[in-house]
């Protein structure tokens, strides 16, 4: 019998080691960042073409490559970074493996320019799947270029794959800032299909961090600072106003390398507890730095999970930064020259701090878990701290706000209702289509009460309403659409350029919803036009507000991109609990409700309404 095992041929273990390591576009631009930033570049340039399929291009100042060391980086495991096995216990630099331009060069055509500022000419190589089609001298500046062009041109299957232009970039642009975060002395920049979205100077890290989240966040960052003998962290927080319903603006690094870690976003989360709403997410930027060899980043293909030596530590250390820096936060005096006059006659500025003030104030527990030794990795529970009170006070009058009425769902993230039991309610033999006809009673502003021939059911009016525009909407899409108002001073919208992405993706479904929406140069757009039966005015706060919603939905799968914009918008413009409605309004809202394909439940499975039977009252009353 011959024997069955072999080796695999060089080109087809480069296509099975792409697969690892070049997952789509935006995997290339990493390993391509990463390498610049190791070969010394102060300037930096990503050029994108059809989202990184037809072009993915790094240009940097770097040191450059001698003729034999660019023939020899596309071999697997080729790396200037690792002689010996120590070496992996003390590696300081983004790569090491000698993976990337090998499984590059085995699933695209890649041409490489470079040059050592030595010599007199550069090197240039063109490879395609593996073999070296062209190799020559060239005259170029001190530095590398390296182009990547028609990605999986010979992995069809993969390329299928990808997902929309739109979609591959937003992961591109993700992947670019956090290379760009963690290195604010290089110069930054990404061209996509001939046009710029970043240019980002060298400059301080809060000078980064604002030129990438946006000048929001200049007045809004608390400095963390830390060192000790075992690690130090540095960076910034968001004041805890900028918590957002997703984690989209949290960025941790180790030792300049970005990583994601559930359990650090945990210490973080934790020192935030009761400064912000429990379904919100705070906004950072923070760098450990320590030992190497306290560290192991090889657990990963994409180096973005690591391994620390003591989790414990480094959880209670980074949770004790945030909180010392919340804690200076807190109570550092600003001098305020617009302070109303008012305010300096309150008891709390007038009156003299006696000594029982001061026994008072340091035997509160929020005073004791910033001031007691060993104790700032520790938050009382919630149903014991002072702020559980402050957290009361506003959500208890933010239910009568003009704004919450209009606009602003304040509920907290749109999340499913599992526990609703829809066959209960939809198979109970009653279907109220047609009701006597009465005067409908509002309860506490968000309840409508009906009577029946068989008891009497209770409307939840935001639900109702959500239901009917959810409906209304998905027939939108597929048909006529959503009629629009034009306005006459159109709101202009900034966003981020991760949001310009999604929005350019939307703009199609908003315009059969009846926004009307146009680009404006770089990463603003005009709201020309919003649904006629929408209140103007909201118009920019109403789109960022979908943004961020959709983004909220981004890990749920089961939904399209469409669905996720039908969702937002019906929970959006739902007339909101805690407003007044006239006796026409009610009508209306139950007679459009039970016209509903599925009247019961809202898209997102809570309940609409429920019933209590003639039976059920009678009980109450031992009947």
């Amino acid at each position: 019998m011959p024997d069955i095992i072999q080796l695999l041929p060089d080109h087809i273990a480069n296509q099975i080691a792409a697969g690892e390591v070049i997952q789509r576009p935006a995997s290339a631009v990493k390993e391509l960042l990463e390498n610049a930033v190791d070969a010394g570049a102060a300037e930096i340039q990503l050029i994108i073409q059809d989202a990184g399929k037809q072009l993915l291009q790094v240009i940097d100042n770097g040191k450059g490559m001698s003729e034999t060391d660019a023939r020899m980086a596309f071999e697997r495991h080729a790396t200037s970074k690792i002689r010996e096995i120590d070496d992996l216990f003390r590696i300081k630099t983004m790569g090491f493996r000698g993976e990337a331009l090998a499984s590059i060069a085995a699933v695209a055509q890649v041409e490489l320019k470079t040059k050592r500022a030595e010599d007199t000419a550069g090197t240039y190589i063109e490879i395609e799947n593996s073999v070296v089609k062209k190799q020559e001298p060239v005259a170029m500046a001190t530095g590398t270029s390296i182009a990547m062009k028609n990605l999986f041109f010979n992995v069809p299957a993969r390329r299928n794959f990808l997902k929309s232009n739109a979609a591959e970039m937003r992961h591109i642009v993700d992947e670019f800032i956090r290379v760009a975060m963690a290195y604010p002395d290089i110069f930054f920049s990404l061209s996509a299909n001939g046009q710029q979205m970043f240019h980002l100077e060298k400059g301080t890290l809060k000078q980064r961090i604002v030129q990438i989240l946006g000048n929001q966040y200049n007045a809004k960052l608390v400095t963390v600072q830390e060192h000790t003998d075992y690690m130090n962290i540095r960076g910034f927080i968001g004041k805890p106003e900028t918590a957002k319903k997703t984690r989209g603006d949290q960025y941790f690094f180790v030792n300049n390398r970005f990583i994601k870690s559930a359990y650090l976003n945990h210490a973080v989360a934790s020192a935030f507890q009761e400064m912000i709403a429990a379904d919100s997410f705070p906004a950072y930027v923070l760098f450990i730095d320590l030992d190497p060899s306290q560290v192991d980043v090889n657990v990963h293909p994409t180096k973005q999970e690591i391994k620390f030596e003591d989790e414990k530590i480094v959880y209670a250390f980074v949770q004790s930064a945030v909180k010392h820096a919340l804690a200076q936060f807190s109570i550092t005096p600003t001098l305020d020259f617009d302070l109303d006059p008012g305010i300096q006659q309150l008891d709390a500025v007038s009156k003299p701090f006696t000594e029982q003030r001061k026994n008072e104030a340091s035997s509160s527990s929020l005073y004791q878990t910033f001031t007691q030794k060993y104790a700032a990795h520790k938050i009382d529970p919630s149903h014991k701290s002072e702020l559980k009170h402050w957290k009361d006070f506003y959500t208890a009058d933010s239910q009568l706000t003009d704004e919450r009425n209009k606009m602003t769902d304040e509920r907290g993230p749109m999340t499913v209702n599992t526990g609703t039991d829809v066959q209960a309610l939809s198979t109970s033999g009653y279907h109220p289509s047609t009701l006597p006809d009465q005067d409908f009673t509002q309860l506490h502003n968000t309840y409508i009460v009906a009577a029946t021939n068989k008891g009497i059911i209770l409307i939840h009016q935001q639900n109702a309403h959500e239901r009917i525009l959810f409906e209304r909407y998905q027939q939108a899409m597929s048909g006529t659409a959503v009629a629009t108002q034009r306005s006459l001073f159109p709101a202009t919208l900034q966003v981020s350029p991760q949001d310009a992405v999604m929005l350019n993706e939307i703009i199609p479904d908003l315009h059969q919803l009846g926004y009307h929406v146009e680009p404006f140069g770089k990463n603003t757009f005009v709201i020309q036009g919003t649904p006629a039966d929408v209140e103007q005015g909201n118009e920019s706060f109403a789109i960022e507000l979908l943004l961020e919603q959709i983004k909220h939905f981004s890990s749920d799968v089961k939904f399209s991109k469409r669905e996720k914009v039908i969702r937002s918008l019906a929970q959006q413009h739902s007339v909101k609990a805690g407003r007044s409605l006239t006796q026409k309004e009610m009508k209306q809202l139950v007679d459009d409700l039970f016209q509903c394909r599925q009247p019961n439940v809202t898209a997102l499975g809570n309940p609409t309404y429920t019933e209590l039977k003639k039976e059920e009252l009678e009980k109450l009353f031992g009947k």
